[in-house]
């Protein structure tokens, strides 16, 4: 773990924020070499942090020895460049030992899941929460979407719990956000961190920013850094004629296609690793890939992306 605190490190990120898919061998268990490798290119094309096991990640499908060691290696691999956040979820007494086991492999911060299954009330929710941030001395950013949703006051009482520095959001509903963020303004100011946290986040950011939600996850950067780069390039200066190019011609065609499957925010995201030329294998059960003729799409897709980036050059010179 990094000395330089999470929250400080995560405010002004230099990058998109490297969501990497988790890489299987042909019998199907991790593989870390792959992994090593996928974690250590997104690091050097320049992503800002590291969120490994978390969902693009299959946390999931990880036994809890396999999420160690995919959390020890990314740890590793990063060196300390970049901070390197952990998934942790299941029921209250897993999460906290999930948060323990990449505690120990060294992980900079926790990306706490929502709970198991169960739809619980907001007292449930705010203990669970607290739980799993007592349980180490790792800072943790809460996710909201599927079963827990938090109002404005929980998320004001999160806001005031020790080790708690944010809340990623999953759900999408803006006028809950808004909300959200003008109650923890008012009630419990501070350094209170935001993160959009929306499959293909990149198409709804634009949005997000308009809340002062400035951070965002990016699955497009595992396979196509280069245009999650210039996305986020084109956000930080307010370059919207680059912005809308690769949202019109890159971001909605890749998030119509994507929704053309169940899973396909994971496993078409993983795809897209392997097309580019790095073998992560395939996803697990319950997941299931992708069909032939959507791989061809997403083929074309990412190359009319890059093409749309070298035309910016062109226009550039």
């Amino acid at each position: 773990m990094t000395s330089a605190p999470l929250a400080a490190r995560l405010r002004v990120p230099s990058g998109p924020l490297f969501f990497p898919v988790t890489a299987f061998g042909p019998d199907g268990s991790p593989d870390l070499d792959a992994y090593r490798a996928h974690v250590r290119r997104g690091v050097e094309a320049g992503a800002a942090a590291v969120f490994a096991c978390c969902g693009t990640g299959e946390f999931h499908a990880l036994t809890p020895e396999e999420f160690e060691q995919c959390v020890r290696a990314a740890v590793e691999e990063t060196a300390g460049r970049v901070p390197v956040v952990a998934g942790a979820g299941y029921g209250t007494a897993l999460a906290v030992r999930y948060a323990r086991l990449a505690d120990a492999a060294g992980a900079d911060g926790l990306l706490a899941m929502p709970p198991y299954l169960v739809v619980a009330g907001q007292e449930g929710l705010l203990r669970h929460y607290r739980e799993v941030a007592a349980a180490t001395g790792l800072p943790v950013i809460v996710y909201q979407r599927d079963n827990a949703v938090f109002t404005p006051e929980t998320v004001v009482r999160l806001a005031r719990t020790e080790g708690i520095i944010g809340l990623k959001d999953g759900l999408g509903d803006l006028d809950l956000m808004q909300r959200i963020v003008s109650a923890v303004r008012t009630e419990a100011p501070g350094d209170f961190l935001y993160f959009n946290g929306l499959p293909t986040a990149e198409q709804t950011q634009l949005a997000y920013r308009a809340l002062g939600v400035a951070l965002y996850s990016s699955a497009v950067f595992c396979f196509a850094p280069e245009i999650a780069l210039a996305f986020h390039r084109a956000l930080a200066t307010g370059d919207e004629t680059t912005a809308h190019r690769l949202l019109d011609g890159f971001y909605r065609p890749f998030v119509e296609l994507r929704a053309q499957g169940r899973g396909y925010a994971v496993s078409l995201v993983k795809a897209g690793v392997r097309l580019r030329g790095l073998d992560v294998g395939g996803v697990r059960p319950p997941l299931h890939e992708p069909g032939e003729d959507h791989v061809k799409q997403l083929a074309q897709v990412i190359e009319h992306g890059y093409a749309l980036l070298a035309k910016d050059t062109t226009e550039d010179q």
